[in-house]
């Protein structure tokens, strides 16, 4: 057994001297930078007019939730509560960089052809662009093509989802840069 023991050792021992591994950093979310910059687009959606009078005190029902999983917004189940956030933001992460994702496409879609909002994806596009984290797979579906006479209508409940969730949204950045 001796020699087995000592055969052991010898073919250990250059591995216990190795250094340890340092591992990679990965890049990590500017929690004050994506605060101020929800911020900033909160400011932006709530000076936006109505493209058309009649939708401005219009405020839509109840939306199926054709996109399951990859829906825009951010559930109890995305642990954005502020305990949860102190020891994990990654799920929460994901659920924003998801909604952030998905508003982009809406914006740079037929849908606001014939009134394009370059602030707003501008600053959808900073924001995307700060938050890092490791993307679950998920696949939302296409834009919808909208008929000219739809178009308000689809802008509008975009740009009311894209409220909602921008709400929520800037409240996670800000608990997240005042903890960081």
């Amino acid at each position: 057994m001796a020699p087995l023991r000592r055969l052991l050792l010898a073919l250990c021992l250059p591995a216990m001297l190795l250094p340890p591994a340092v591992p990679f950093p990965a890049p990590s979310t500017d929690w004050a930078a994506c605060r101020d910059l929800s911020q900033r687009l909160s400011r932006l959606l709530g000076t936006m007019k109505e493209s058309h009078r009649v939708l401005s005190g219009v405020r839509l029902g109840g939306e199926e939730d054709m996109e399951g999983e990859c829906a825009p917004r951010i559930r109890c189940s995305d642990a954005c509560d502020p305990s949860t956030l102190d020891t994990n933001s990654t799920l929460c992460l994901q659920r924003i960089l998801q909604g952030l994702q998905h508003y982009q496409a809406r914006l740079g879609s037929d849908i606001f052809a014939t009134h394009p909002q370059p602030e707003l994806k501008a600053v959808l596009e900073e924001l995307l662009s700060l938050v890092q984290v490791p993307m679950r797979s998920c696949r939302p579906p296409p834009p919808p093509q909208a008929d000219s006479w739809a178009q308000p209508l689809l802008q509008h409940g975009t740009l009311e989802r894209l409220r909602s969730f921008t709400a929520v949204m800037s409240r996670v950045f800000t608990h997240g840069a005042s903890t960081r």
